[in-house]
């Protein structure tokens, strides 16, 4: 009896030992690696996010990789070279998706808006802007546009119905105080503050001159749906919309901890904007 105890325990342990390797084999088969690609600060943003506990938890490995191309970047992401991307806003997928018929994106999830700010040296808010005032806008045609619609959102211009994503200043339908409008790159912005007597600067830009958009602007955009257009996503290929694991990366980048890192990091200018896709839709 002893030895058909023994018999018995022996082959017990030998099934539990098999089943604990099963499971460490099951769950090392059950994470995802998953690639990214971004453009900019969205690379630091994803690389800490690949390593943090929650992506560990989710079962997910991230792979980041750096582009400065973007359309070459959404090209790798429609041909499955890239399975997500991290970098665009809604406007600029659906302009990609109209120029490339057979390499569709399609949006997972809402992420944040980087609120474009009207700055001036001279005056301190958007009413002191005196008849005549000349004002530093983009010249590259989606942030001239962008621009222009927050000067209307301020009141100090209005635009001509049909408006678009990449309209000029030849669509600008009143201008009672005879804004002077000077067209430049909008990369100088920062350096061009004491020459004019306002400019409409985009964050990304603004942090290099050391600016804050949330409290050096006079005015700045925000989350409503005249700036729907402008918040960034994470997008993949068409085919992919409804990939699970790919949509646990937009629940990832609203983890409390990741969003807390995230403002740290950058003074609170990236805004979560965590809405349904129908937000951008309607």
């Amino acid at each position: 009896m002893r030895k058909y105890r023994w018999w018995l325990v022996a082959i017990l342990i030998i099934i539990l030992a098999a089943f604990g390797l099963h499971l460490a084999t099951s769950s090392k088969v059950s994470q995802h690696t998953v690639t990214v690609g971004a453009i900019g600060p969205d690379v630091q943003v994803w690389q800490h996010i690949a390593k943090s506990k929650a992506a560990k938890k989710a079962g997910i490995k991230i792979n980041v990789k750096s582009f400065t191309d973007p359309i070459g970047l959404n090209k790798a992401t429609a041909s499955g070279e890239i399975d997500v991307n991290a970098f665009q806003s809604w406007s600029y997928l659906e302009t990609y998706n109209k120029q490339n018929k057979k390499a569709q994106l399609a949006a997972l999830g809402t992420t944040y808006l980087e609120p474009m700010g009207i700055y001036s040296k001279r005056y301190k808010k958007v009413s002191d802007l005196p008849n005549g005032a000349t004002i530093a806008i983009a010249n590259n045609p989606a942030n001239t546009a962008r621009g222009l619609l927050l000067l209307q959102s301020a009141g100090l211009i209005t635009l001509k119905k049909g408006f678009g994503v990449t309209s000029g200043t030849n669509e600008i339908a009143s201008n009672p105080r005879h804004f002077k409008f000077e067209e430049i790159d909008d990369t100088t912005g920062p350096r061009v503050l004491n020459s004019v007597d306002a400019v409409l600067i985009g964050n990304t830009i603004a942090l290099t001159g050391h600016l804050n958009v949330l409290t050096d602007s006079i005015y700045h955009e925000k989350i409503d749906q005249t700036t729907k257009n402008n918040i960034n996503i994470l997008a993949t290929a068409k085919k992919n919309a409804h990939n699970q694991t790919y949509l646990k990366l937009v629940k990832l980048y609203h983890n409390q901890q990741i969003q807390e890192w995230i403002k740290k990091k950058y003074q609170g200018t990236k805004v979560e904007v965590n809405k349904p896709l129908s937000y951008l839709e309607k």
